[in-house]
């Protein structure tokens, strides 16, 4: 259970964030659109697919998506809702755990950040550090809240997604939370060949979804590592048969 800290200065971010919402989701879905030019062909239909998949009924929701860019999280948001239902669905709003040191170079980030319900992870941190972490996303979860994990653990170095580089952390939080639905979102550029910090100008992404109920027998680390490796499991399938249906209409 996360420190009685750790709730109120959550609780606090979740009002403070959904109070600015309007203005900064606005204005950053306004950059993506006409700043960079950005395009989710069918946005609607995504959107009315993230519903019937995300938000049929209440309780934990822990999406799990692959990862290239700095801003997957702020795409699949984009994906997920229009800016005026964010105002009306609460629970359409995700948290998100961004990498510490990625906010940390401008301090327009930290702020964006804050507003946008992140929780820096520490990558590489202390047992300490990502239990608190943990505990503060199993706390979330327990409330009836919806949270965006990368099951890679960070962005994928070889421009696919990673088996080898599974962090166990996402099995650790079903394992925390047995009652959380999973929604595994797969993302990419049609443009992407690699990891980058930002998609190209102009890019067109390619937004597909599917629920997977992972299970084990095991308990403790191996148990969380059968749980996370069915997690990504799921999305190298979604990936591949991205590539398949690529490869069939060249």
């Amino acid at each position: 259970m996360a420190p009685g800290f750790d709730r109120v200065g959550l609780r606090v971010q979740e009002v403070l964030s959904h109070a600015a919402a309007p203005l900064t989701y606005g204005a950053l879905s306004a950059w993506m659109r006409f700043g960079r030019r950005y395009r989710i062909p069918n946005l609607r239909e995504v959107r009315r697919e993230f519903a019937a998949q995300a938000w049929d009924r209440p309780g934990p929701l822990l999406i799990c998506a692959n990862h290239l860019t700095l801003i997957d999280s702020l795409v699949i948001q984009w994906a997920m809702t229009s800016a005026w239902r964010l105002a009306r669905r609460r629970r359409a709003f995700a948290w998100n755990l961004p990498d510490r040191q990625n906010l940390a170079r401008h301090w327009w980030w930290r702020v964006v950040g804050y507003a946008g319900k992140c929780i820096p992870v520490v990558r590489g941190g202390t047992p300490e550090q990502t239990r608190r972490t943990l505990d503060k996303v199993a706390w979330l979860l327990e409330r009836g809240q919806s949270v965006l994990i990368f099951p890679e653990g960070g962005r994928s170095r070889v421009g696919r997604v990673d088996r080898e580089g599974v962090s166990y952390g996402v099995g650790q939080i079903l394992q925390a939370v047995p009652g959380a639905r999973v929604l595994c979102v797969f993302l990419r550029g049609r443009g992407q060949e690699a990891f980058s910090d930002y998609p190209a100008r102009g890019e067109t992404f390619v937004v597909r979804m599917e629920r997977v109920a992972p299970s084990t027998s095991s308990a403790g680390m191996r148990g969380a590592r059968d749980l996370a490796m069915q997690i990504v499991g799921r999305l190298s399938e979604m990936e591949a048969r991205y590539f398949d249906d690529l490869a069939g209409h060249r």
